[in-house]
């Protein structure tokens, strides 16, 4: 399973999230249907920790099943 932060910004922006702004190294993405935003941890082509990435799919309201 592939738990790069691209990977999740790839699904994020698939289930209606878009890009915002990033501050550092930290992407915000906002659901203007949901009013949601959520930070994104972007370290290049490192992978999040499995802790962080379904953390994030939680907050957006997705299951495992989307990916």
């Amino acid at each position: 399973m592939n738990l790069s932060a691209k990977n999740l910004i790839k699904v994020l922006e698939k289930n209606g999230y878009i890009f915002k702004r990033s501050k550092g190294r930290h992407h915000i993405y906002y659901n203007s249907s949901l009013n949601k935003t959520l930070v994104v941890p972007f370290h290049e082509n490192k992978e999040l920790p499995k802790g962080t990435f379904f953390a994030i799919l939680k907050q957006a309201g997705l299951s495992k099943e989307s990916l």
